[in-house]
């Protein structure tokens, strides 16, 4: 029997308003979104998807009411997509009020410049096929770093946006690297997060993967947490995933207090549920 692996947790946080989106995958061709309301640590489901969405090339907008992502489905040639796709949907659906068709998994997906305006990475490399008058390409924008065609084109420059600093990249070896961003957090502590691009990564995990750690910038005191596969501050707590679920904690001077489980994402199984536009 094929071993089981807790669902794969992603956060996309609202930076203007307390909405959030965790889109939860597992199995591999299955995922969904789900609303997350932050102020009180309530969880309400959005919409499946059969087939896969980048959750490193996607954004969520500063007033929370959109998400752009990037997605396949594997019909490759098959219209109107033929087979990959970047949409923008209304928070928390899938169902696309802006439409691109790609064909391939080569860049796609893209960061909300503003509350109506978005950057569309690779953006000479899709093809329109539906758009929104309230939504506008910000062709203008530049993304501030170069990190490749695939998820930490979009990824990094995101995680930099949102108030993590890139300290160092490390590369061992061919196909095997890793970069390290830090967040400040309350009381003197560090949150550092290494973002892995690695081929024949560990078992459970894509060739994207991030790990974790704390530690305090006066007394050196490292907490390691490798199988925390996200984190963010939100307000003066810790939040983040592990083992498909999410969880809060509060920071102290000493460490983390006791976490508090916010929401078990593992028994979450496939529904067809439409979307209400």
């Amino acid at each position: 029997m094929a071993k089981r692996y807790p669902a794969r947790l992603h956060v996309l946080s609202a930076s203007q308003s307390r909405t959030a989106v965790v889109l939860r995958r597992g199995p591999s061709n299955a995922v969904c979104s789900v609303l997350w309301d932050r102020d009180r640590d309530q969880f309400s489901l959005g919409q499946w998807l059969r087939g896969r969405i980048y959750e490193r090339r996607a954004d969520i907008s500063p007033d929370g009411r959109h998400m752009i992502y990037f997605a396949r489905n594997g019909r490759w040639g098959r219209p109107p997509t033929r087979g990959s796709w970047t949409a923008i949907s209304r928070v928390p659906w899938l169902k696309a009020v802006v439409l691109y068709g790609k064909g391939d998994c080569w860049q796609g997906g893209g960061l909300f410049t503003s509350n109506t305006r978005y950057w569309l990475n690779g953006a000479c490399m899709h093809f329109p096929l539906q758009e929104s008058p309230s939504l506008t390409q910000d062709s203008k924008y530049t993304p501030s770093g170069c990190y490749g065609g695939e998820c930490t084109g979009v990824y990094y420059v995101r995680l930099q946006r949102d108030g993590w600093r890139l300290r160092y990249m490390l590369s061992a070896v061919r196909f095997d690297s890793c970069a390290v961003f830090e967040k400040e957090l309350p009381h003197g502590w560090l949150l550092r997060k290494l973002a892995h691009e690695q081929v024949g990564a560990p078992p459970g995990r894509g060739c994207y993967w991030d790990e974790h750690e704390l530690e305090h910038t006066k007394s050196g005191t490292r907490i390691e947490a490798p199988d925390w596969e996200w984190a963010e501050l939100d307000g003066k707590t810790m939040v983040y995933a592990h083992g498909g679920c999410l969880y809060r904690a509060p920071i102290h001077e000493k460490g983390l207090g006791a976490p508090r489980m916010l929401y078990d994402f593992n028994a979450m199984e496939f529904e067809a549920i439409p979307a209400p536009y």
